[in-house]
């Protein structure tokens, strides 16, 4: 029994070793191969190490602007982020107590889940063509000049783009808070009312710190799922490009590592967020036991 055990455990071990190497092997080949020297290219053996292709990337190399694409996903990802907290913490509040359609209301906002995600940025793209056609026509017949002159498309990050994410971010949102208060112990809001709080002070200083951590992981989903979207926003974001996108389009043209040291950067600023949520986590704790 005890060589089984043994057996077992060596098992065990070698298929997570497996598991890990090809869940972040990728990613650390990625990151080495990005130090390549200036005549590396996109294989193993290194070519001498240095920040070349870094600085390359940066320069643009007359194929994308680098700053701009970060400036447009990172700003996009922070509203999708704000937006996703609120809707999901007002919805978690909302679905404390049944009301009527709330199950509908429920399985209509996280199926988009079940979608696939090219089909569902193809047809938020067909939906705001159909409201340019709509803007259109209402120009046309009041006779409005700015919207014959100047209308091109609704499309754009921050309407059809925006919307886009939010149907990835949201329901994720959803799911976690619902979670949460699934387990509220409510007793210490009621204990909070007897004690003379009302409504506001009992969510602020009783609800709130308790369900703090949980708010910064929807953040942290919120944010991450947006800055590396791809597939729901392939079809939706007008003229601009986020980051992701530019990456795709990147992927059939580049040639050279460059396109590691802007793989490397992406995952630096992942990770960052990711760090800083945990840390926002570990300092809400702290304060909590105090």
């Amino acid at each position: 029994m005890h060589k089984v055990g043994s057996y077992g455990f060596f098992i065990f071990l070698s298929i997570f070793t497996f598991f890990v190497i090809f869940l972040y092997g990728p990613i650390i080949s990625i990151i080495l191969l990005s130090f390549q020297g200036a005549s590396g290219g996109l294989t193993f053996p290194l070519n001498g190490l240095s920040l070349h292709w870094f600085v390359e990337l940066w320069k643009g190399s007359g194929l994308v602007d680098i700053g701009a694409s970060f400036q447009r996903s990172i700003m996009l990802g922070i509203f999708v982020m704000v937006l996703t907290v609120l809707l999901s913490v007002t919805a978690g509040l909302a679905f404390r107590k049944p009301f009527f359609g709330s199950d509908l209301l429920f399985y209509t906002a996280i199926g988009s889940l079940i979608v696939p995600s090219i089909v569902l940025s193809l047809g938020i793209a067909l939906e705001f063509r159909l409201i340019d056609n709509l803007i259109i026509s209402l120009g046309e017949q009041f006779g409005i000049q700015s919207i014959i002159d100047n209308f091109q498309t609704s499309l754009g990050m921050y309407t059809s783009g925006f919307g886009a994410q939010l149907t990835w971010t949201l329901p994720f949102g959803l799911l976690i808070m619902f979670a949460i208060f699934n387990r509220f112990d409510k007793s210490l809001e009621e204990a909070a009312r007897d004690l003379g709080a009302n409504s506001f002070q009992t969510f602020w200083y009783v609800v709130l710190p308790i369900i703090a951590p949980s708010i910064v992981g929807i953040a942290l989903f919120g944010f991450t799922l947006s800055y590396d979207e791809l597939a729901r926003s392939s079809q939706v974001m007008g003229a601009t490009n986020t980051l992701p996108l530019d990456l795709r389009g990147l992927t059939t043209t580049v040639t050279t590592p460059i396109i590691y040291a802007l793989g490397t950067i992406t995952t630096s600023v992942s990770f960052l967020v990711i760090g800083i949520s945990l840390t926002i986590v570990y300092l809400l704790r702290l304060r909590k036991s105090k």
